[in-house]
């Protein structure tokens, strides 16, 4: 965006080069072949030059407070300035050339009125319309810039709301796990868990929920949350998480697969005493596939979708991060349980 120091500088700069532009362009095309004596013609062309730069600095001024106006009061305005401006223009610029020649009273032919007129309001209506239409052109740039950094800061807004919302759940099944261990008297464990939730919300609380992590960072911290449940479902969960070794340096949202992950735990387990959910980065091409599955009860076929905030927030981050660059699919199992499946443009640490 350009501000408004640099607006100024943009106007300064459009009007010395545009009147020195005017200056050699009348000098050549009607000073050198008028044959003026150079003693005339120099000081009444820097004479007429001063004067259009003046009147056009007056123009400014009131086409200021011009558009403050109503539209058609505004319309009649810049028009009976411009034939103003441009009658004083042309009379200064006829009276101070006869003033060079010793004749100041001479009066001008209707000819010589008509011409040098249409040129005055030739050259004004043209600096006009150049105003105006750098003018236009920069709010209207100012305004595009506006409106992308409020989309950008409403993006980040909600992709941080996405991510902070899984954590009230989280944290409440959580603590209550930790509670149960320490009324069955295993303190051990609970100690255990509480470190392993201290770090993990240490994580949480302390990394930027925009920035994407690499997939080695993401396992880590997946690890850390897998111990958590481990502490509440001892041997009835089993956690596998396997990763090609190109994938280690890809990148990927932070804590994208928690909760789908804590979905698994949730919905999964159903009447059955045991879980295995298994966790795979394979790089396919310039994608990176991940998957989460489980042996639990699957989705259900006539509302696969309606399983809570894990899945939908999942989505949704992937949709704001990757618009129409990404892939979720849901779907079950061939011997039993859940498949989410996801596939993000593939994107290497070392390349940012």
């Amino acid at each position: 965006m350009i501000k408004i120091d640099s607006k100024r500088q943009l106007f300064w700069l459009c009007q010395y080069c545009g009147w020195l532009a005017y200056a050699l362009l009348t000098e050549l095309m009607i000073k050198i072949p008028g044959q003026e004596p150079w003693l005339i013609h120099l000081p009444h062309l820097l004479l007429d030059t001063c004067c259009g730069f003046f009147i056009t600095l007056c123009l400014r001024k009131l086409y200021t407070h011009f558009r403050l106006q109503a539209a058609g009061v505004s319309i009649s305005l810049h028009i009976v300035s411009l034939l103003a401006a441009s009658l004083l223009w042309t009379q200064f610029k006829w009276h101070s050339l006869q003033w060079f020649y010793g004749t100041l009273w001479q009066p001008m032919t209707w000819f010589d009125f008509g011409t040098w007129t249409s040129a005055s309001m030739t050259m004004l209506a043209t600096w006009t319309a150049g105003y105006y239409g750098i003018k236009i052109y920069l709010d209207n740039a100012e305004q595009r810039h506006q409106a992308a950094e409020a989309m950008h800061l409403a993006k980040e807004s909600q992709l941080k709301m996405l991510r902070y919302q899984l954590n009230p759940h989280f944290m409440f099944n959580s603590i209550n796990a930790i509670c149960t261990l320490i009324l069955k008297q295993h303190n051990a464990n609970a100690v255990a868990m509480l470190e392993k939730l201290c770090d993990f919300l240490r994580y949480s609380l302390y990394t930027d929920p925009l920035a994407k992590i690499t997939v080695q960072d993401e396992i880590a911290i997946l690890q850390t949350y897998v111990d958590i449940e481990q502490c509440r479902f001892q041997s009835e969960l089993k956690v596998l998480i396997t990763a090609d070794p190109s994938c280690y340096a890809a990148l990927m949202p932070s804590l994208l697969l928690q909760p789908l992950v804590e979905n698994a735990l949730k919905h999964g387990m159903g009447q059955k005493n045991s879980i295995i959910v298994a966790i795979t980065f394979r790089q396919v091409a310039d994608k990176l596939h991940i998957s989460v599955s489980d042996t639990g009860a699957g989705f259900e076929p006539s509302a696969p979708t309606s399983l809570g905030i894990g899945i939908k927030n999942c989505h949704d981050r992937l949709q704001l991060i990757y618009p129409a660059a990404s892939q979720l699919t849901l779907e079950n199992s061939e011997n039993g349980g859940a498949r989410v499946s996801i596939s993000i443009p593939l994107e290497l640490a070392e390349n940012r």
